[in-house]
């Protein structure tokens, strides 16, 4: 009996060690590849010298959550035109602050890099944001008559009864010395707007999509998938996903059926506008064939992602600074009582205002970095070049060549260099949403500033925390009181 149990230990424990000497074996190997791939990325970024890093955490540990901006600005300072920003130990990055930097990498049309975006596909999928090549191309023309300026115009009503919704809670919210907290309203706001124009109906829901996507990008949690989804941030964040992704696909097939029903499709075209889902549904190529239904989910999903939290972003830092800076408040005040005043409601008009809004964009981008992956080499104008496959990434604000970059001056907007103002990046690759964005700013800037007066309560600064989008640590708290 007791030479069979060693007979049976022994090839046990042999297989153990081997399993285990297997499994070294594969360790070192992975530390040995790790250790060659960071050689050679050492090498390509050696012309472009940054801050001093430390060899597994990179320049992580150097900047705390919520300083990143300010902390970025200064290495920008320091280092001119670029530098190597090193994500752990073993992911670099470019981070470019100089406008004619940016105009070669815009011009180029290179993809989104993987490092930025691969996070935000399972909640948005294969949309514009993230496609490139033909696809792309084809994606592009099919959705750009969605945002052609006849469109948009209905929507301005729309975005208006939205933000008349939000003002009426601020009455009633007033108390005298105490300020109010924005951001949440200001979200729930442009997500309304966003569900009328995108799908003519109203909503309550808000994702906390973003914040997961960029704790996961922040915190580098398991990079497999399959380690993730059995994390509880990955598992919140699938199943986030999944009643996103269920909400969507009950729109996309009720709009179908309407559409193939004679009584409900004459009503649609009885309606005073088309919205962003009637579009995609009509949408063909030169072939007649339109989007799967797949696609069609991506790019309501992108539009719903894009169109609600950047410019839900925008906003609220738009009336902080208005707060702020009260003379520019008041000129912008005056500009639109008098375009409003004579009942003309053309936005184009708003001169000054629009001004304000673009300096504010530079200022407080609500995407404030974007990143590129390298399809070929790269040479800058200064002879310093980066090989294929590398990811350069654009921080905003750029660094400026006729005024300090932190300083509030709306004059300034006409001379400052066209690639300092990227808040809806640039080339062919820009923002396809961005006069959407731009209309919703100035309707919720023009009817807040004709009801209130803003005042930034000094208790209380706002600490601007880049996430997805740019938001504040603490929320924004403004003073308001209601205008006679």
């Amino acid at each position: 009996m007791a030479y069979m149990l060693e007979d049976i230990v022994r090839p046990s424990l042999s297989t153990l060690s081997l399993c285990a000497g297997l499994c070294l074996i594969l360790v070192l190997l992975k530390v040995l590849q790790l250790c060659w791939k960071k050689k050679e990325l050492i090498k390509a970024f050696e012309s472009f010298p940054g801050p001093p890093r430390h060899w597994l955490y990179g320049h992580n540990h150097e900047i705390p959550q919520g300083e990143e901006l300010s902390k970025l600005l200064v290495w920008s300072e320091k280092y001119s035109h670029a530098f190597t920003r090193w994500f752990m130990g073993f992911i670099p990055t470019l981070i470019i602050s100089d406008p004619d930097y940016a105009k070669i990498v815009f011009g180029r049309g290179d993809p989104k890099s993987d490092l930025a975006y691969k996070f935000i596909v399972p909640w948005i999928g294969k949309g514009l944001l993230v496609l490139h090549g033909p696809k792309w191309f084809r994606h592009r023309r099919l959705l750009t008559p969605a945002f052609h300026y006849e469109i948009l115009k209905p929507y301005v009503s729309l975005i208006s009864d939205s933000a008349k919704v939000m003002l009426d809670k601020w009455e009633k919210l007033i108390t005298q010395n105490k300020s109010v907290e924005l951001f949440e309203h200001v979200s729930l706001m442009a997500l309304d707007s966003i569900m009328k124009c995108a799908f003519s109906c109203h909503s309550n829901s808000v994702y906390d999509l973003t914040y997961l996507v960029f704790h996961r990008m922040r915190f580098f949690l398991p990079r497999s998938d399959f380690l993730y989804q059995i994390n509880p941030q990955g598992r919140r964040f699938h199943k986030a996903c999944k009643l996103a992704h269920l909400h969507t696909d009950s729109v996309i097939r009720e709009r179908k059926k309407m559409l193939q029903d004679e009584r409900e499709l004459e009503k649609i075209r009885k309606r005073r506008h088309m919205d962003f889902l009637d579009i995609l549904l009509c949408a063909k190529d030169e072939n007649g064939v339109g989007l799967s239904d797949e696609d069609l989910r991506a790019e309501v999903d992108t539009f719903m992602f894009e169109g609600h939290d950047t410019t839900a972003s925008g906003i609220s830092w738009m009336l902080y600074c208005m707060a702020l800076y009260p003379e520019h408040q008041q000129r912008c005040r005056e500009e639109i009582q008098e375009i409003l005043g004579g009942r003309d409601t053309d936005l184009g008009k708003m001169t000054y205002t629009t001004m304000c809004i673009k300096e504010i964009l530079r200022l407080y981008p609500p995407v404030s970095g974007v990143s590129r992956q390298l399809s070929k080499p790269i040479t800058f104008n200064d002879g310093r070049s980066l090989p294929e496959g590398l990811s350069p990434t654009l921080k905003k604000p750029l660094s400026l060549q006729v005024f300090d970059p932190m300083r509030f001056l709306p004059e300034n907007t006409s001379q400052r260099h066209s690639y300092a103002f990227l808040p809806f990046a640039a080339g062919a690759r820009n923002c396809i949403g961005q006069q959407f964005a731009m209309n919703e700013m100035k309707v919720a800037l023009a009817l807040t500033l004709l009801r209130f007066e803003l005042s930034p309560d000094p208790a209380k600064p706002p600490k601007p925390m880049p996430q997805l989008v740019l938001k504040s640590q603490n929320g924004i708290h403004l003073l308001l009181r209601k205008l006679p």
